[in-house]
């Protein structure tokens, strides 16, 4: 679940912020009142932070102690700070139910007939067609 935070947050850019004082970031100068955009995609796909950045590897968070609760800034799909997203417990708990719900009551194949293309882009450039299989007899879901 973490990796795909990473690769497709829900919001990729996160809300405005105001820079308080004047500061320096990234070489440039922000003077104060400056109203700023986060690219929370774009930190997530450091190359510097990440090995094969625009890779999906889940394994890479199995000896990684980086969260998606805003404490570990090179993974902020909820934000972070003060201004995290008030939704972020309802959000996780919402995505392991749903995810789980489909483990547990389904088999699921690629349709033969389809053909998986990795993309760059962001969101789904083809249609993903998976076959749904129930697990269990109709009569336990009556």
């Amino acid at each position: 679940v973490k990796e795909s935070f990473r690769l497709r947050p829900p919001a990729p850019l996160l809300p405005l912020r105001e820079a308080r004082e004047d500061c320096q970031t990234g070489g440039f100068g922000v003077p104060a009142g400056t109203m700023l955009v986060v690219n929370a995609w774009r930190i997530q796909l450091d190359p510097r932070v990440w090995a094969d950045h625009a890779e999906f590897q889940p394994e890479r968070f199995l000896e990684s102690d980086v969260d998606v609760g805003g404490q570990h800034f090179q993974l902020i799909p909820f934000g972070s700070g003060r201004r995290v997203c008030p939704g972020i417990s309802f959000s996780l708990r919402s995505v392991y139910i749903v995810l789980a719900r489909l483990l547990h009551s389904f088999d699921m194949e690629l349709h033969p007939e389809t053909v998986f293309e990795e993309s760059k882009a962001f969101g789904r450039t083809t249609m993903l067609h998976v076959l749904l299989s129930p697990r269990l007899p109709d009569s336990l879901y009556s």
